[in-house]
């Protein structure tokens, strides 16, 4: 009983953990005269995909690959069709920003790089696929690539990548924040991987599935709020490039990481869930560009979280 009380606290312990791990991180930043752009850039960035790279860590290390494989390509079908088709309810996605325009091919381009990297694997003598430390390597290459693209888009219009606000604070009250956003993040983090095998044990079913929906939308939390907040506010370069950025940041930073501790044996249902995230990639480059003035709509967000609940209920009937 204990494990599955700490399973669902795992949840806000991490999530709070990352709030304040960017608070405290942010400020102590500031007060070295650290500019805004860079703590936008590294802080903010890197803190807010914290609760998933947690989790792929100590999955990584612990060789539960099916967590790990299922929380990214689960929280990237997610944040497509169940966040954007939250936020495009609230209130229609218009992307007005190139910036905006140019991050969702790139999104769209790092998933095909994975998928080619994943099916490279496949030889006369490896027969299952793979997403090797090299693999890893080139992963973290396309997300140094995206970082510099976002300096260099900052720099040039002077903008923070992200709505922040940068907490002011004293350096031990910094500190303290930092240190109690580590220990958050170390420890919600490890309860809910064990909650996962746990679950996913009594229950019968696998750990790809427990990943790819339960883990997958509990830290994809802070995007969904995110976004929906900017819809409410009519704010859609938020909306849409939150859920955008953190797709990228899932795929070449997060499961870069994860395969450089241990690469990741992908079994065949993850490979039907990389396809997924292709098709639901691909699915919003169209409707984007090929819809109406770079618009998601209503009636195309209903259609998003059709499909996410058709998707679940496969999931479901396999698992």
């Amino acid at each position: 009983m204990l494990v599955y009380i700490l399973f669902v606290l795992g949840f806000v312990v991490m999530i709070k953990g990352a709030d304040l791990l960017v608070d405290g991180a942010a400020s102590l930043a500031k007060r070295f005269n650290i500019s805004n752009l860079v703590i936008g850039l590294t802080v903010v960035s890197f803190g807010t995909s914290a609760p998933e790279l947690v989790v792929n860590i100590i999955a990584s290390f612990s060789g539960n690959a099916d967590i790990a494989i299922g929380n990214i390509l689960g929280s990237n079908i997610a944040n497509i069709f169940l966040i954007l088709g939250v936020s495009a309810l609230i209130y229609p996605l218009t992307v007005h920003k190139s910036t905006v325009k140019q991050e969702i091919p790139y999104s769209f381009f790092v998933c095909v790089v994975l998928a080619l990297l994943v099916g490279e694997t496949f030889s006369s003598e490896v027969d299952e696929a793979m997403l090797t430390r090299v693999d890893g390597i080139i992963l973290l290459g396309l997300f140094g690539l995206f970082i510099y693209y976002i300096y260099k888009v900052s720099k040039k219009t002077g903008e923070l990548p992200e709505d922040v606000e940068i907490k002011k604070m004293s350096v031990p009250k910094a500190v303290v924040y930092v240190l109690l956003g580590i220990l958050g993040l170390v420890f919600g983090g490890q309860w809910i991987v064990d909650g996962a095998v746990v679950i996913a044990m009594y229950f019968g079913m696998s750990q790809s599935f427990i990943g790819l929906t339960i883990v997958a939308i509990g830290t994809s939390l802070p995007e969904l709020a995110t976004s929906a907040v900017a819809a409410y506010k009519k704010n859609s370069d938020i909306a849409i490039g939150n859920v955008v950025g953190s797709n990228i940041f899932n795929i070449t930073w997060i499961l870069g990481v994860s395969s450089l501790i241990n690469p990741l044996v992908f079994s065949a249902h993850s490979l039907i869930d990389l396809g997924v995230v292709l098709l639901a990639t691909l699915l919003l480059v169209i409707l984007i560009f090929a819809g109406r003035m770079y618009t998601l709509t209503k009636a195309e967000g209903t259609i998003f979280l059709i499909l996410y609940a058709g998707y679940i209920a496969f999931l479901v009937y396999e698992g």
